[in-house]
């Protein structure tokens, strides 16, 4: 019999070195998404299960825990992505016409964890903008991101971009079921020629050949103009080499520092992408630290097809990844009940200042906070004096 303090596989206590180092991650992302203009917004963990699964797809399904509802009897589920529950918000809540930007922090559960040493409880940043077709959502998205991650103290980044339109133009009109579709879908994303080849036997040469083109399109700049080669001159496949042209352009440019590659046979999240998609890598690190695209469809499941484009990634895993700051200089303080003494601590908290008191018979005991000074007393008042 297991001991009942243990916590389930993949879940556990952030205890509060990491807690504080999280935290401070976290104030400093959403600091930047508010100064790109992105309002906050809080959904809540867990909503029904219909609601929560709209225009999502298998994949987040078998993810999402579900549990039954006390009150109506409904089947509720845990998010376990709010992406779309952010364009609930947008569809419903708030209703407008023009441009919206949000922004949201919260934690979300997996049924299964992504990795040998991932957890299922994700602490998820994220943010969308609903209501503009052009690039230049997608790129200030793409901006946002990569300044989040540089707040974060993560320089040395690479951008991988794709498009999920490459393939809808190369399967587009062709008998393909979902299931012969999700198989291609894996074989493109284990760069699997010969399972592929299986796959793709009965179809259309220009088809066949195009994707098995995609396996060899990954690496610098040189992959697009392969691809303008290799691949059948289809308007969805033109219109998608050319965004990501421009795109890959406007952020060497504005961020010469990053390193852009790209990938088209990488088709993750392909469900809901509709257009140009992108990760972000940093050395030393084989997953990637943040993803995002354009999903324009997202919305149409609550009945507002809105244009939507975003980004998210995990905070526990950006924290594991980036050494925690310095601790703000902290005074400690003996503990008392006079006035003065009392009056004092408060002062100095007030000023931003962190007092710790040493509560009796804890004097010689350790503390996570760095007190370089004191509080002593002199005559009939309490000062500030360095250790």
């Amino acid at each position: 019999m297991s001991s009942a303090w243990l916590l389930p596989e993949h879940i556990a206590d952030v205890l509060p070195a990491q807690a504080r180092h999280i935290e401070e991650l976290r104030r400093g992302l959403l600091d930047v998404a508010r100064g790109y203009g992105f309002e906050l917004v809080m959904p809540p963990l867990l909503e029904h299960l219909e609601s929560l699964l709209s225009g999502t797809g298998r994949e987040l399904d078998l993810k999402t825990f579900k549990l039954v509802d006390q009150l109506s009897g409904r089947t509720l589920g845990v998010r376990a992505d709010t992406t779309s529950q952010v364009a609930r918000i947008d569809a419903h809540l708030l209703n407008r016409e023009g441009l919206t930007r949000l922004c949201y922090c919260g934690p979300v559960l997996l049924t299964r964890p992504a990795g040998l040493y991932a957890t299922r409880e994700p602490l998820q940043f994220g943010a969308e903008t609903y209501g503009h077709t052009g690039l230049e959502a997608d790129l200030e998205i793409q901006d946002m991101a990569l300044d989040c991650l540089r707040s974060a103290g993560i320089t040395k980044v690479t951008l991988d971009l794709g498009d999920a339109r490459i393939l809808r133009g190369l399967l587009d009109g062709l008998q393909v079921d979902e299931t012969r579709r999700v198989a291609i879908l894996a074989a493109l994303a284990g760069k699997d020629a010969p399972g592929l080849a299986e796959l793709t036997a009965d179809l259309p040469e220009p088809a066949r050949k195009g994707l098995a083109a995609l396996l060899r399109l990954y690496g610098g700049m040189e992959v697009l103009d392969i691809a303008e080669r290799d691949l059948p001159g289809l308007p969805l496949v033109r219109e998608a080499l050319a965004d990501l042209r421009s795109l890959a352009a406007r952020v060497k440019q504005a961020h010469p520092e990053v390193r852009v590659g790209f990938d088209l046979a990488d088709l993750g999240g392909y469900a809901y992408y509709t257009g140009a998609r992108f990760a972000i890598y940093t050395d030393g690190y084989s997953d990637a630290i943040a993803r995002g695209g354009r999903y324009d469809e997202v919305g149409a499941a609550f009945g507002r097809n809105r244009p939507a484009v975003g980004f998210s990634l995990d905070l526990k895993e950006l924290a594991a990844l980036v050494p925690a700051r310095r601790l703000a200089a902290a005074i400690r303080a003996p503990w008392g009940e006079s006035d003065a003494l009392r009056s004092a601590v408060r002062q100095l908290r007030e000023q931003g200042e962190t007092v710790v008191c040493i509560l009796p018979g804890h004097e010689h005991e350790g503390q996570e906070f760095d007190c370089d000074r004191e509080l002593v007393g002199s005559g009939d008042q309490w000062v500030v004096r360095a250790l």
